[in-house]
Formats: structure tokens, sequence, C-alpha cells
């Protein structure tokens, strides 16, 4: 039981909220009358998945969490971003070049429309 006032603050383990999110849902979709023997039976085949898999979605979780408030696990290498730096530059500076090919091709057609209308007034 917890004292009310108390200045004690629990951590929750690392992708333990993400397994409470997974048992509360499956709790909600099947309404069982039983729900602790429903947990346990959730649990142990979680458990089973887990060693048939190797897929832990509490590690999985626990993953998911620090991305999101860390961005710490997904980090990409110093090279990795290096290299995403010059795609991104060069994709730029094509986007920039073909921006103003298109601005002298407008030009070049305007210029002829203007040649056209003047030789058909004289």
């Amino acid at each position: 039981m917890s004292i009310p006032f108390s200045n004690t603050h629990y951590r929750i383990p690392q992708g333990f909220g993400n397994l409470l999110e997974g048992l509360t849902r499956e709790i909600l979709r099947e309404q069982p009358d039983n729900i602790p023997a429903f947990a346990a039976a959730y649990f142990e085949n979680l458990l089973e998945k887990r060693e048939k898999t190797n897929f832990d979605p509490a590690e999985w979780g626990a993953k998911v969490d620090d991305r999101f408030y860390n961005n710490h696990a997904f980090k990409e290498s110093p090279e990795e971003d290096k290299d995403m730096e010059e795609n991104a530059a060069l994709k730029i500076q094509a986007a920039f070049r073909g921006h103003l090919a298109r601005e002298e091709v407008k030009k070049m057609k305007s210029s002829d429309l203007e040649e056209e209308k003047t030789e058909e007034n004289e």
C-alpha cells in the first residue's frame, strides 16, 4: 500500500508499460470473467512466442520508448549522418538547377512568342 504524501517515486522498468498496454488491450477486447487467469494465460502465450521467435515485446517497447524520449537507441553513426547530409545537399542543388533550367526555358518560350507576334504585326 502506498503512503498518500510519500516522496518515493518508483520508476517503471522500460518495456513494462508496453506489456501492460498489450494486456489491457486484450482484456478490453476479450472481456474475460477471470482477469488474473486471463493475464496468466496471456503472459504464458507471450513467453512461448518469445521463445519461438526470439522477439521480446518488452525489449522492443523499451527501444520505442527510448527512441521517443531520448532518441539514442536509433541514432545513426556520424559517417551515415555525413552521407545523408551530402545526399540532401545534392538533392537540393539538383532541384535548384532544375528550377533555373525551367525558368530559362520559360524565358526562351516567351521571347519566341514575342518575336512571332512582332513578325505577324509587320
